[in-house]
């Protein structure tokens, strides 16, 4: 059996750079699913892609198919034959499907009973009659929302595709892919080296393309030439330049050939919040900004061309030209913006609607100001910063730099406010009211700017819930997911003293009659919890130990995080898995009882040594344990109720609970409703797996 390399590529019309990689790695692996159901050998499968191409090169593939055997299972052996054991009409249709007689299958015995069954022995095909229909079967596959058609072929795809290339080796695959012949042409760079070429070997790419077509077809070489001579160029300018990983990735898709180039502007515009200038050029132009060592903005970019000029210099200056007035129209909108104070747009704010139902944006500003007010109050921030923050937090939204650049929402909004003379401290929290905006995201920084942001959540989350407009499935056009992690990432994180019931209920009493849902505080309750389980779970926490806290329903998040490392850490101690079959078997205990149990124990019926014993051990702990529990040392005090597993099982082993005498049994379910009771102030342990 030979291995050779098999190449195919589809050159196209410029394919969506947003999602070149992603078409790229589904073509890969949706092409391996099809070598491994083919029971293909083979080896690495290598994703090239360019603007103008997909393609994949398959090392060490086999140039023939194993042969297999199929196992086609028939009727049940009762359904096979009637009363006479004559084959019956079913055994007889899947008998001839199989190209046999009923007398000749076999029967195989399973755990439901037996069965006819028929093994065909199939002969591996060479694999070059194959590929055709896998590479087929590949493309069909990708995530293409919107394929087009072109020209008056009746075929779609993500773009219009000009050629094909299939080869096994040397050998050319015959074969039509999207209407397009399997040919052994590859078009070059469309300005540069060879337009069109032909290949002799699958082994030749991409080496051949690049040296004869000047296209550099390895996707992730490309990016890697842009980084590295973004960075020396950067250097030069003693800068570093912002290569977000985004910008690069849509660069990299953009061209085929890249050239790194320095321009400038104007000093004068970095007199305009850098933002703006940085939103222009990375999201409109597709530039690199450039910055010193302390952060500043310089007056240069760097941007990546698609063609080697024979003279840079009009390159550079050509892009100087395009990016000049776009900048200048970022100065002329901050100048106009600071002709009028932050506060004085409140009033324009009643023509934005927030929502339908629940009215405008100046109306959630001042709910805003008044929940932020609220919280400051209770993590000890300043209430007249919080509450001055809340009022003017959506006013810069009908500046006009917010208008041409929505990204800067926040942003403005703090340039704004210091212009106008407001305290830092109200600036800041104006900028971080959107914070954290995904996950992983930095918090608010200050206590001030902490009580805004969950303010300016909360208001979304208590309106949206309140008029019914819950989430559904993958449908959260408000973002209430993502507003509730971000109020809890905030509330754990910083370890604020908030309770979700309080802050839901304020919230909601905020929006006076406007709310129709009456169950509005429980629902946004009870989906913030819902949040916990998946956010502690993506952090490693197990599902059990996360259900065993959710059982006491805490509504405090940082009083829930408390808890749930707490039982985290129990569960490392050599006494957790004992003690949490005990409290198992004590709230089977008790679940079953079905009678009055008493407050106190009667310490003249306590019969036996063990329970004595354990009676006395719960007394200490339930004193000790006091500040423990107002303190919110959860961790602290499931290490010392560690030390019951000793008299705990010593209990088990010697005392009856459900004794005849009523008084002793009663007197006992009330010994182990304190023990119980012990433990569920931090977590229902008994939930507990081992």
């Amino acid at each position: 059996m030979m291995q050779k390399t098999f190449l195919v590529e589809i050159g196209t019309e410029e394919l969506p750079p947003k999602s070149l990689r992603t078409l790229a790695e589904s073509f890969a692996a949706n092409f391996i699913d099809q070598l491994d159901n083919a029971n293909l050998e083979h080896g690495e499968v290598l994703w090239y892609a360019s603007p103008r191409r997909l393609a994949l090169k398959v090392l060490n593939l086999s140039d023939t198919q194993p042969d297999s055997q199929i196992v086609k299972r028939g009727p049940a052996v009762s359904a096979a034959f009637d009363a006479n054991g004559n084959a019956t009409k079913a055994a007889e249709g899947w008998a001839r499907g199989c190209g046999i007689t009923v007398d000749q299958a076999e029967r195989i015995q399973t755990d439901k009973g037996e069965w006819l069954s028929y093994t065909q022995n199939q002969k591996g095909q060479p694999v070059v009659n194959l590929l055709c229909d896998m590479v087929k079967t590949a493309l069909s596959k990708l995530p293409i929302p919107k394929p087009m058609r072109w020209a008056a072929r009746q075929v779609e795809f993500i773009r219009p595709c000009h050629t094909v290339t299939m080869l096994y080796g040397d050998a050319l695959v015959a074969g039509t892919i999207l209407d397009i012949e399997s040919n052994r042409i590859i078009r070059g760079h469309r300005f540069m080296g060879e337009q069109e070429f032909m290949i002799d070997n699958a082994d030749q790419y991409p080496e051949i393309l690049e040296q004869r077509g000047k296209v550099v077809a390895d996707y992730d070489k490309r990016k890697a030439i842009i980084k590295q001579q973004a960075e020396d160029a950067a250097a030069k300018l003693n800068g570093k330049a912002d290569l977000t990983d985004s910008l690069l990735e849509e660069v990299s898709s953009l061209v085929e050939w890249p050239v790194v180039l320095t321009a400038k502007f104007e000093e004068r515009f970095l007199a305009v919040p850098a933002e703006s200038l940085v939103y222009t050029m990375k999201g409109d132009q597709k530039y690199f900004p450039v910055y010193d060592h302390q952060g500043k903005l310089l007056p240069n970019f760097i941007f990546v061309a698609n063609i080697e000029s024979k003279d840079p210099q009009v390159v550079i200056s050509g892009n100087e030209k395009v990016v000049r007035p776009r900048l200048a129209d970022a100065e002329f909108f901050y100048k106009t913006d600071l002709k009028q104070r932050l506060e004085d747009r409140l009033p324009r704010l009643d023509t934005v609607l927030f929502q339908q139902q629940l009215g405008t944006v100046k109306d959630k500003s001042l709910r805003i100001e008044a929940l932020s007010g609220f919280i400051a109050e209770k993590i000890a921030a300043n209430v007249e910063q919080a509450k001055r923050a809340g009022k003017l937090t959506k006013c810069d939204l009908v500046t006009n730099t917010v208008f041409e650049f929505p990204e800067t929402q926040g942003i403005m909004g703090r340039y704004l406010a210091l212009k106008d003379g407001e305290s830092s401290e109200v600036a800041i929290a104006i900028e971080e009211q959107y914070k954290p905006r995904f996950a992983g995201d930095e918090l608010p920084s200050t206590a001030v700017s902490c009580a805004v942001s969950i303010a300016e959540k909360l208001d979304t989350l208590a309106g949206i819930f309140g008029i019914g407009q819950h989430p559904k499935g993958d449908k959260d056009p408000f973002a209430l997911r993502r507003a509730a992690i971000g109020v809890l990432r905030i509330i754990v994180e910083k370890a604020l003293p908030l309770d979700l019931v309080e802050l839901a209920s304020y919230a909601a009493s905020l929006y006076g009659d406007k709310l129709t849902n009456k169950n509005v505080v429980d629902d946004v309750v009870n989906f913030m919890q819902g949040r916990f389980r998946a956010w502690y779970q993506e952090q490693g926490f197990a599902i059990d130990t996360i259900q065993a806290v959710l059982a006491l329903n805490p509504t405090k998040p940082a009083d829930f995080d408390a808890r749930v490392k707490a039982v985290t850490h129990f569960r490392t101690l050599p006494e957790a898995a004992s003690l949490a079959e005990a409290n198992k078997r004590v709230s089977n205990i008790l679940s079953k009882a079905n009678i009055a149990i008493p407050e106190k124990i009667n310490v003249a019926l306590l019969e036996e040594g063990a329970e004595g014993e354990l009676a006395k051990q719960v007394a200490v702990l339930a004193d000790k344990l006091a500040p423990y529990f107002s303190h919110g040392r959860y961790q602290d005090a499931l290490i010392e109720l560690s030390a019951l597993k000793a008299p705990v099982d010593a209990f088990f082993e010697s005392v009856m609970v459900m004794v005849d005498d009523e008084q002793i049994k009663v007197n006992r379910l009330a010994l182990l409703e304190k023990l119980q009771n012990l433990f569920l102030k931090v977590a229902d342990i008994s939930l507990l797996q081992a």
